[in-house]
């Protein structure tokens, strides 16, 4: 029950106090002792102290906490949210399910998901949990408290593109420490004001300052924070002790503020550099994959460069070979006419007849104009590849021109009756080089012409065409081309696809026209059909009519054979006027019959027929080669003995080794040495006269 209070005794607490009846419960007023009043004062004191120091660290390490809490869990965020920003840009969920699968080393989170730029749920953790478990939509970046949780959102921005945000919530420790502090303030204040009852009990005077003081000290501590302020003790009784007692709460106090500082520091400094590690462990993957894509492009480029530098080189060999070698017989096969039947017409032995001599100067001439003709248009070829031609561009006539180059190719049409077409007056006119245009149309006239069929005809025309140029033709009616020949036909040495030596020719003349024809702003174009003939054109701009300009070239040629009966000796030959030449020099040793082959075959039925002493043949024959006509020769019962002589333009060594190894008794080159052949003639037959014997 509530009693009055009397005014000498304003204040009263609940207490027990004896009645004549017994105990009764009831409001008990203050002690009137100064004793008990000190104890009581001390004791509130005391008490008041604690609290106020206790609520002070409690209050100053929750706060801590929490920001511990919050700053770990946003740094766990924008790791998260720098390493899956790959996975983002690359939709790769599974890796990013790898990285938070790593949160299973953070008990602390509860659950996380990453989000992508259209907020749905890219990944989540943990796996199994329902998307229903997580917020339907993302927020702005930071930290808040929901419920018994913490929520961080974070943006993943990468190169600023917003590539998805993490969301991650972890369990929010701040009751279970406010409840753990709580029961450590109360443990520690029971305490001490059991120690404070029991010195003041016993040490009310003395115990006054010291209290005063550790009150004061206690507010300061409250107020500023100085953990460090200790109180001075004055005796070595309980007031010295509980001196000593609050001093050491304080140190305690203190080291475990400065250990949860330092703690502080040394998770926030961990994170920072497990992050940069992180971040140089990315850096260098990045590099390494740079430098290995670096190396491996190199490496392909090393190699795909090698390859065509070495395919290069091997063409440029083989073109290099190709090219000496067709050299070497080209001049070769005129300079053997020139100079055997210079060698005949030099020699005192036989005194030959005005027509016959008429007939070698012939042969002379005409091989002769042949050598200069190649040698022209190797020149020609030569300037162009060093872009040393002077072209002089001026208005062109096409009817003027076609009237030049028709005088001066209707000679060589009249032995094969070969009729020519030409337009009729076009009034046309190009921008062109003119000699070199008469070149270019006298090459493609004397192409149709030499690889046309005898009676047959070919067909020039001029006239515009679609890109408004001038189109001039040039269509044969012979063989054709088929498509193989066609794709090297503007090589060098390629005699538009014919067996070397069936046609006269260089076969470099229509790489010389393609690259005049180009030099002068034109195109060249060629249709070709297997056994209907050839077309080639040449396209070039147009131009005002010029006044017409007209040279002229003759032409002529000869042919005889001669030969005094004794021996017998064949020769096989597809060239006329080395057939000529080597007849003559046979008719003048007065020895020898001669026979002649134009090609392997016919040789071959004509060695087995007649039974010939000795053999000329040349290598580079029509159908078979001289190389396997002489392989048939031995393996026949009645040719196999027979000297053969290789009698070729070919002057590479490695040839003359190859043809010797293959059985050929001599090997002869031309020009052909007169007195080298007698030679090689009279050792072949002295052979012969021996084996017999």
């Amino acid at each position: 029950m509530r009693t009055p209070a009397s005014s000498k005794q304003p204040t009263t607490r609940l207490g027990a106090r004896a009645t004549a009846g017994g105990t009764a419960i009831g409001f008990v007023p203050w002690p009137r002792s100064l004793r008990s009043k000190m104890v009581a004062v001390v004791l509130l004191t005391t008490l008041a102290a604690l609290l106020v120091a206790l609520g002070a660290m409690v209050a100053n390490d929750v706060r801590r906490s929490q920001q511990a809490w919050t700053a770990d869990l946003m740094t766990q965020a924008e790791l998260l949210a720098q390493a899956t920003a790959p996975a983002l840009s690359f939709d790769d969920p599974k890796v990013a399910k790898d990285y938070l699968a790593l949160l299973r080393f953070k008990p602390q989170v509860r659950a996380a998901a990453i989000y992508d730029a259209r907020q749905r749920i890219f990944a989540s953790y943990p796996p199994d949990r329902p998307a229903s478990h997580f917020p339907i939509g993302v927020e702005a970046d930071g930290a808040r408290v929901v419920g018994e949780h913490l929520v961080v959102f974070k943006r993943v921005i990468d190169r600023g593109e917003l590539l998805g945000t993490i969301y991650l919530r972890a369990n929010y420790e701040l009751t279970d420490r406010l409840m753990e502090y709580s029961g450590i303030a109360l443990t520690v204040a029971a305490l001490a004001m059991l120690v404070a009852w029991g010195l003041s009990r016993r040490l009310q005077r003395i115990v006054t300052k010291p209290v005063e003081a550790i009150s004061h000290v206690a507010r300061e501590v409250v107020e500023q924070k100085a953990y460090s302020r200790r109180v001075e003790r004055r005796s070595d009784d309980e007031v010295g002790v509980l001196v000593d007692s609050f001093n050491a709460m304080m140190a305690v106090i203190e080291q475990r503020t400065a250990e949860s500082e330092r703690a502080l520091r040394d998770a926030a400094r961990e994170v920072l550099e497990r992050r940069d590690a992180q971040q140089e462990v990315m850096r260098l993957n990045a590099e390494l994959e740079r430098r290995v894509r670096e190396r491996t492009a190199q490496l392909e480029a090393s190699n795909s460069e090698l390859v065509r530098a070495t395919d290069t080189a091997e063409r440029a060999n083989r073109a290099k070979s190709a090219f000496i070698s067709s050299m070497s017989h080209e001049l070769r096969t005129p300079l053997n006419a020139i100079l055997g039947f210079g060698q005949l017409l030099a020699s005192d032995a036989h005194a030959f007849a005005p027509a016959k001599q008429r007939e070698f100067m012939q042969h002379i001439l005409k091989a002769g104009n042949h050598l200069l003709n190649l040698i022209n248009e190797i020149l020609d070829l030569a300037r162009i590849e060093s872009d040393s031609v002077m072209l002089s561009i001026e208005p062109v006539g096409v009817d003027a021109m076609l009237d030049e180059c028709r005088s001066m190719i209707e000679p060589t049409t009249q032995r094969r009756q070969i009729q020519m077409h030409f337009p009729p007056a076009t009034g046309l006119a190009v921008v062109a080089d003119r000699t070199r245009l008469r070149q270019v149309l006298l090459n493609l006239l004397s192409n149709a012409v030499k690889y046309n069929r005898d009676k047959g005809s070919v067909v020039v025309d001029a006239r515009l065409v679609a890109d408004g140029r001038v189109r001039l033709s040039v269509q044969d009616t012979g063989a054709g081309l088929r498509a193989d020949q066609m794709a090297s036909l503007f090589q060098p040495f390629n005699r538009l696809g014919q067996e070397a030596g069936t046609i006269e020719g260089t076969g470099i003349g229509l790489v010389v026209t393609k690259r005049l024809v180009e030099l002068m702003g034109g195109t060249i174009g060629v249709n070709s059909t297997p056994g209907v003939g050839s077309l080639f054109y040449v396209d070039l701009p147009p131009t005002e009519l010029p006044s017409p300009r007209l040279p002229a070239v003759p032409n002529a040629h000869a042919h005889a054979h001669h030969g005094p009966p004794q021996h017998l000796l064949l020769y096989i030959e597809d060239n006329p006027a080395n057939l000529a030449l080597v007849e003559e020099v046979i008719s003048t040793r007065g020895d020898f019959r001669t026979m002649s082959a134009p090609d392997a075959q016919i040789g071959l039925e004509m060695a087995r027929t007649h039974h010939p002493q000795v053999i000329l043949m040349d290598l580079n024959l029509p159908g078979r080669s001289g190389h396997e006509a002489l392989g048939l020769l031995r393996s026949g019962e009645h040719t196999r003995d027979i000297p053969v002589i290789a009698v070729t333009a070919s002057a590479m060594d490695a040839e003359r080794i190859r043809a010797l190894a293959a059985g050929f008794f001599r090997y002869i080159t031309k020009p052909i040495d007169v007195d080298q052949l007698n030679s090689a003639i009279d050792e072949a037959l002295a052979l012969g006269r021996a084996d017999k014997r």
